[in-house]
């Protein structure tokens, strides 16, 4: 069978499968399956090996870990104390309620990771209090969602973990590289919600006192200590970010059992639960991602696509805008990883052959992804907010807009800028060989 053919059957395969509601992973390995199926020289027999393959790695340890802790923290009365100091932080400003949200998006990234949790944690406390405050519910939706998506890109990150277990990087160098795209968007929000509130006299709330601010930073610190802790740990060489992984489990239990004392058995489970149900669910996408990397290499499509691409792609700028538009598409209806397994295959080698960066690339295609999120009019985080505030999707897209063309500005400087992304890593690792 023809090359073109098998790759046909492969792509269409997928798609088709995703078309009529099955689980991506599974519409992975299906695909996949059915074009070995159909290539008579490709032995059946390779393809439970790819899917062991595709999650035998030291590094992917790392993933239930980080979950688990998570949702330990997520359950244990954590993300309460940080939205509580926030308040306490910058409540004051006009739109001050705004920035806590955003704050507390940047806070809780480092627990979390996930812009989805973030979104249902945040915004479930947050759009009822802005509205009780007499903030448009529109407003809220828009800032909650706008911010949510930061969760991915603050250490530590299962989309950074993915990432460096897909183009074989370093999983430290990514989740540094990750800190000051998460941070400049973040202030860009910050800076955007005080203007729009500040133009509609939203509501300004009266300063907490000295005493008030320090009593909330005292019991926020364990949570606000957990990232500093984890990074330190291993920039110190004192552990490993897999063993920085277990780390955070004996952390969260501590501060959630000992410290907050809200870690009950029914926390505990809950949290063991959903955690393996989430391991699950990502282990089996990058399962099924060894096995299409195999069969995608197999059909040489990263060759045809690249050679296609270079043939009116003229320089590694002009890719990564054209890979812009593509993501954004792409992320409006697939989450974060998902869209890395299907699309890494084939755009890291190419990137690779114009010289791109790969720390710079990753971070381009992460914050990318992250934007897709809650673009209208598809975007998931968007849907999720939009519920939580009970208006429609239509309303909630005219509260997020503004947002989503500032994270468009942060994008673009991403883009233009490399040293956004590989400056901080370069200064505390050394630059890359």
């Amino acid at each position: 069978m023809e090359l073109a053919e098998l790759a046909l059957i492969l792509i269409g395969g997928i798609g088709f499968c995703i078309l009529i509601g099955v689980p991506l992973a599974i519409s992975i390995i299906a695909g996949s399956m059915l074009a070995i199926f159909f290539h008579g020289g490709a032995n059946p027999v390779i393809a439970p090996q790819r899917l062991f393959a595709g999650m035998d790695k030291f590094s992917l340890m790392a993933i239930p870990a980080f979950l688990f802790a998570g949702a330990l923290m997520s359950g244990g009365g954590i993300s309460a104390r940080l939205i509580d100091f926030a308040n306490a932080l910058v409540g004051r400003f006009t739109g001050g309620l705004a920035i806590s949200n955003v704050l507390s998006s940047i806070l809780f990234g480092g627990i979390s990771g996930s812009a989805v949790a973030d979104t249902a944690a945040i915004g479930g406390t947050f759009i009822p209090a802005m509205d009780r405050s007499g903030y448009p519910t529109r407003y809220s939706v828009g800032i909650t969602a706008a911010s949510s998506p930061i969760s991915p890109l603050i250490p530590p990150s299962i989309a950074w973990i993915v990432y460096a277990y897909l183009t074989d990087q370093s999983v430290l160098r990514m989740f540094i590289a990750g800190v000051i795209p998460g941070l400049l968007w973040g202030i860009a929000l910050m800076i955007t919600a005080w203007g729009i509130a500040r133009k509609n006299n939203y509501p300004v709330f009266p300063p907490a006192s000295m005493a008030e601010l320090w009593q909330k930073f005292v019991v926020a610190l364990p949570a606000l200590a957990m990232p500093v802790l984890l990074l330190a740990g291993i920039l110190s060489a004192l552990f490993t970010v897999t063993e920085a992984s277990v780390v955070l489990v004996v952390y969260a239990l501590i501060v959630s059992g000992a410290v907050y004392r809200e870690l009950t058995w029914t926390v505990f489970w809950d949290a063991l639960t959903e955690a393996s149900r989430l391991t699950a669910a990502v282990m089996l996408i990058l399962a099924g991602a060894s096995l299409f990397a195999w069969m995608l290499a197999w059909v040489h499509a990263p060759e045809t696509f690249g050679a296609w691409m270079q043939s009116w792609v003229t320089s590694p700028l002009m890719f990564l805008l054209v890979i812009n538009l593509l993501l954004l598409i792409v992320g409006m209806v697939m989450e974060v990883n998902a869209a890395k397994v299907m699309l890494l295959p084939v755009l890291f080698p190419i990137s690779q052959q114009l010289g791109i960066d790969p720390i710079h690339f990753g971070v381009v295609i992460t914050v990318n992804l992250c934007i897709g999120l809650v673009t209208p009019p598809i975007g998931i985080v968007l849907a999720v907010a939009s519920s939580i505030g009970k208006i429609s999707v239509a309303e909630g897209t005219r509260g997020v807009m503004p947002f989503v063309l500032v994270a468009f500005a942060v994008l673009a400087a991403l883009t233009f800028l490399p040293v956004l992304s590989t400056g901080l890593p370069d200064l505390l690792l050394g630059k890359m060989p």
